[in-house]
């Protein structure tokens, strides 16, 4: 917090007059001495030798220059980090304190907390406390965080400055000095900070590679090396130069033999490290920001970026990317030995298996940030696909690869290509845009369950008995198949990371709506057999989208703005899932409460529309389920927990919006809770009394937002009249949502 910087360039300008210094000399020197032993004049034994000396001095003289630059860059460098780096500290500090948080001196945050006593009574009184509680481990961390930088860049500067010094370890010291090597000055010294600890990097990869495990502390500063630097492009590409695609891919997978099987003790340090091998990848292979002239971003996937990256591609600063997309395309069928993979196998003797080069390159990109260029993983994805059209079992493998244990490795490696797709949701939404042929292309072959879908069956059931193949039945899939696609249609329909917890909507681009709008249609038409896998993920779609919804069902408008008969089916796939079909109505919960602070409507209308939207879901509902099972209930007890986690999907809910949404979910699920206690069977009306404390709590929200104008008109009561108004819409919803089904 009080660090002066400022010395720091005073030294490097001394240190580049030094080099100066030694420049004049080395000339003098050249001119004045070394001169006498050549010029013709000095002959014999004696003038060799001193030609010999004279030359090693004056090459002391260049390398003395070389080594004081290189001290110099070094030190601007250092000064240039540390002052972004201090200055985040510094920040964090100043807005902590300005948020009433006291900063100690070992960087702890203290919450002022006399500042909630005047609302000790208020019932919200605990929540604040355990807000103010956590916001001081947040500050806390982020500080902590912001001094561990600081920290990690110290050290890569003294790394640097002691690389470029010369300056070794005892045991190398003792060999040159056993050799007669004097400490002369460092010919060799490099002046960028980033590419030594690359170097110093690739001595640990090396070693890895070599089947060796590194002690405690080499572990430690491995993992800082890359913590520090996975985000500079010169460290990235010296270090994925120096390694090369394949041994890149051979160290992700030994790092992960060591985190999952051999070194398990270790295993946070060793997925640190792909981790950051992951995000120096990202680094590397990082596509410019292109511009127009007049320096405004160029919006990814448009004519104006495919033009400016095309040309691009012709200089050599795209060396790097091209180069490593041709490798990894030569490697992505090649075979690798990964221990998790092996072992997974029982076979019997002399049957074992590998993974393919491109499940490696998946596993690592999806163990880092994923914040590659969307282009980078769109080319990628293209090339994986392009692969396996011409081999559909080309991922196969056995066993299963999903869930806590084993769910690490993309033994699909289209899939959690894709998942990395979502992180970007501008460029998922550029891959699956059916407005283009080549996202319409993507999208029929991702999406669909015809012919020339893609084959989502990679779980070879191949059994072996004395060694001899004997087939167990068809391939399977995995248990977390499609979960990466449908991250990244989700992204693409709705422009939310959904991985992303602390992501937040913004309004939907014309692209969006068009992903909707396609997959609405494309996934409704598949009827039952649309992937269960992809219920959850059409749930955040609807709600999304659910101001269009919510019209929609509840029959709103003329034209409506979906295709009923679509968001009927939908409804209808979506509530064959427990979670799925609460997830839709907690999000439809937020439309409808929304929907009531619309000036542009009547408020006897948007009552109305309530009630009937409950209705049609309520219906959609049991249509589902009636062919399912017996009860018309899902497998398990209800145990939807709603946590406000829908709202990351819907652009502009305000926060009175959102509490009154959050009451009317409550009410809701303990309708559910009582439902399964009541054991509710085959009779559809007994089943909907059990909606009235959601029905009345949307009831009691409408008329706290137009009360005013309920108070003049008759059968708008506070108490009865509005739950006769919307109960009678929900019923309308039923017997409308039935009709499309085809059951009156």
């Amino acid at each position: 917090m009080t660090v002066r910087l400022e010395p720091l360039t005073t030294a490097a300008k001394d240190w580049d007059e030094v080099g100066d210094g030694f420049e004049e000399l080395e000339t003098l020197y050249r001119h004045k001495v070394e001169s006498v032993a050549n010029d013709g004049v000095w002959a014999g034994v004696s003038a060799s030798a001193a030609s010999g000396r004279f030359a090693a001095t004056r090459a002391e003289f260049e390398a003395g220059q070389t080594e004081a630059r290189a001290i110099a860059s070094i030190l601007r460098d250092a000064r240039q980090q540390f002052t972004t780096l201090v200055k985040h500290v510094r920040d964090l500090t100043k807005d902590a304190k300005a948020k009433d948080f006291t900063i100690d001196s070992e960087g702890r945050a203290h919450y002022d907390f006399d500042k909630l006593a005047p609302y000790r009574n208020d019932p919200d009184y605990d929540k604040a406390v355990q807000d103010a509680r956590k916001a001081e481990e947040d500050w806390t961390r982020s500080i902590k965080q912001g001094v561990k930088a600081v920290d990690d860049a110290d050290q890569g500067v003294k790394l640097a400055l002691h690389d470029a010094a010369g300056i070794k370890g005892f045991f190398d010291g003792m060999f040159d000095r056993a050799l007669g090597r004097g400490d002369g000055f460092n010919a060799n010294a490099e002046g960028d900070i980033e590419v030594v600890e690359a170097r110093e990097a690739n001595k640990y990869a090396n070693l890895i590679l070599a089947g060796e495990e590194l002690d405690k502390e080499d572990l430690a500063e491995y993992q800082r090396l890359m913590r520090d630097n996975d985000g500079d492009k010169a460290f990235s590409q010296t270090m994925l130069n120096a390694l090369g695609p394949e041994n890149t891919l051979k160290l992700s997978n030994k790092v992960n033999d060591l985190a999952y099987v051999d070194d398990t003790q270790d295993k946070r340090a060793y997925l640190n490290i792909n981790a950051g091998l992951s995000n120096s990848l990202a680094t590397a292979t990082r596509v410019p920001e292109f511009t127009d002239a007049n320096g405004k971003p160029l919006r990814y996937g448009t004519a104006a970026y495919q033009e400016a990256f095309s040309n691009w591609k012709k200089t050599p600063d795209s060396d790097f990317y091209l180069k490593w997309r041709q490798d990894l395309n030569e490697l992505g069928d090649d075979k690798y030995d990964l221990k998790v993979a092996g072992e997974k196998v029982d076979v019997g003797r002399g049957h074992g298996q590998e993974v393919r080069g491109y499940q490696s390159l998946a596993t690592l990109m999806q163990q880092g940030s994923g914040d590659f260029s969307p282009q980078f993983v769109s080319d990628i994805t293209d090339d994986m696909i392009a692969m396996e059209k011409k081999d559909p079992d080309i991922w196969d493998l056995h066993g299963e690869y999903s869930g806590k244990n084993d769910g690490w490795f993309a033994n699909d490696p289209v899939d959690a290509s894709l998942g990395v797709m979502a992180h970007n949701p501008e460029g998922a939404a550029v891959y699956l845009d059916p407005a283009t042929e080549a996202g319409k292309e993507r999208y029929e072959y991702l999406l669909g369950n015809g012919d020339g879908a893609r084959d989502w069956d990679i779980r070879d059931t191949t059994s072996f008995i004395n060694d001899k193949a004997e087939t167990a039945g068809p391939d399977e899939q995995d248990k977390d198949e499609r979960r990466g696609l449908g991250d990244a249609l989700t992204a693409a329909a709705t422009g939310v990371d959904p991985t992303d917890p602390n992501a937040r909507a913004t309004e939907h681009t014309a692209t969006n709506d068009r992903i909707f709008r396609h997959s609405l249609e494309f996934l409704s038409g598949q009827g039952d057999d649309m992937p269960s896998s992809l219920r959850n993920d059409m749930a955040k779609i609807m709600t999304s989208h659910g101001e269009e919804v919510h019209a929609t069902m509840s029959n709103s408008g003329d034209p409506l703005p979906l295709d009923r008969g679509q968001v009927t089916e939908m409804t209808k796939q979506i509530s064959r899932s427990e979670n799925s079909y609460g997830m839709l109505h907690e999000g439809m919960n937020y439309a409808i409460v929304e929907s009531f602070r619309d000036e542009n409507r009547r408020p006897e209308d948007t009552l109305d529309a309530a009630g009937y939207t409950v209705g049609f879901m309520e219906e959609a509902r049991y249509n589902a389920l009636k062919g399912d099972q017996h009860d018309y209930t899902w497998d398990k007890a209800w145990s939807y927990h709603a946590s406000g986690a829908m709202l990351n999907f819907i652009p502009g809910v305000g926060d009175i919006a959102q509490r009154g949404a959050d009451m009317v979910t409550t009410a809701w699920i303990m309708d559910e809770q009582q439902r399964q206690a009541d054991e509710l069977t085959d009779n559809n009306k007994t089943t909907y009394e059990a909606r009235n404390g959601q029905l009345k709590s949307l009831a009691n929200e409408w008329y706290a937002v137009n009360s005013a104008w309920a108070q003049d008109e008759t059968g708008y009561s506070a108490d009865e009249g509005i739950y006769r108004r919307i109960e009678a819409a929900a019923n309308d919803g039923n017997d409308a949502t039935d009709g499309i089904e085809g059951d009156q």
